[in-house]
């Protein structure tokens, strides 16, 4: 019970506890140009069509191409990932699935 009880807990702090991978934004003054993909048929009619996404890597952002995935058990709706325009520069915000 105690072994469950601060498993609980940890799992807790983790969802409340504020993410610093998050809040840092990487910013650049000319976005990178995603690859222009032919969305092929899907492979199944559970399967999502998710954009091409942008992860920084090595000082650049760095391309996730365009592909179908299955949504995980639970979640339906893939919001896509967008630019985010600032005085600073543009920065990425990475797509995601909801319920």
């Amino acid at each position: 019970m105690t072994k469950l009880l601060s498993l609980l807990l940890l799992c807790a702090g983790m969802c409340f506890a504020p993410s610093g991978a998050s809040a840092q934004h990487f910013y650049v003054h000319v976005r990178p140009v995603a690859t222009v993909v032919v969305r092929p048929a899907p492979p199944s009619p559970r399967h999502v069509w998710v954009d091409a996404e942008w992860g920084w890597v090595n000082g650049q952002y760095v391309e996730t191409r365009a592909h179908w995935e299955e949504p995980p058990a639970g979640f339906h709706v893939w919001i896509a990932g967008h630019w985010v325009h600032t005085s600073h520069g543009e920065y990425w915000v990475r797509g995601h699935w909801r319920r």
